[in-house]
């Protein structure tokens, strides 16, 4: 959950200064991240489409613990799923006007045939397979530039839980655009990246943690998780990281 940037302007400034970030100036990526590296102490930061919005407050019950138990869920499928990653509030250049830091990810290995990589900065470049973000309401640059930003770049499934709104949406990306995905007739959501990854999203809205991991482990022990673990270790054996 990010601060709503102001009205967009442009610093005069010489093209190799260090200036602070300021919330709402237009840069590219490389800027970007040069003047981010210059401010270690300021916590979060992110470019959407061109426009820097720099961290708000972050409140308990409104993003706090969401985010905590988005986290969870993610890290034990990764736990449970070799060569799948899960990372959180990671910075990730996706093309030169979006340096965005999701809230949570769920990304494949390269040696698992991947879309994104690790540079030798240790940045995530390229898009992830599954991005989560928790967004204060439907007014939130997540629903909006951002989610056209992970729409252009590529990300497949794209998660957002409204907190203030006590609404969750699960977004697959389908011939370049977003579509809805509906849950199922017992009101559970099922990746189509991810086989085995699912969610109840009654279970998330109430925040009941043990009935989150209760359906995730249902999908663990499917055939189709057991296919992809199997189809995952011999991309690994393949690339000599078995």
């Amino acid at each position: 959950m990010i601060a709503t940037a102001p009205t967009s302007k442009r610093a005069s400034r010489r093209p190799d200064s260090l200036q602070p970030l300021e919330n709402g100036e237009r840069l590219t990526a490389p800027e970007f991240l040069r003047r981010y590296e210059a401010m270690p102490r300021l916590k979060k930061a992110e470019l959407i489409e061109g426009v820097v919005y720099m961290g708000s407050l972050v409140r308990y019950n409104l993003h706090g613990r969401p985010d905590a138990l988005a986290q969870l869920w993610l890290s034990h499928y990764e736990a449970h799923t070799p060569g799948v990653e899960f990372v959180a509030n990671t910075t990730t250049q996706l093309d030169l006007d979006n340096v965005p830091q999701p809230d949570a990810m769920l990304r494949l290995r390269e040696e698992c045939g991947g879309q994104s990589r690790v540079d030798d900065r240790d940045y995530l470049v390229g898009a992830p397979e599954l991005v989560v973000e928790i967004a204060a309401s439907s007014a939130s640059i997540d629903l909006h530039d951002k989610l056209n930003a992970y729409r252009r770049n590529g990300v497949k499934e794209y998660l957002t839980w409204r907190t203030v709104e006590q609404q969750f949406d699960w977004r697959v990306l389908v011939e370049g655009e977003f579509r809805p995905q509906t849950p199922d007739a017992k009101g559970v959501f099922h990746s189509t990246v991810f086989p085995g990854l699912r969610l109840s999203d009654k279970a998330l809205l109430k925040r009941d943690a043990a009935a989150v991991l209760a359906c995730l482990e249902a999908g663990l022990r499917s055939r189709e998780h057991k296919a992809l673990v199997a189809e995952l270790m011999a991309w690994r054996s393949a690339k000599g990281r078995g």
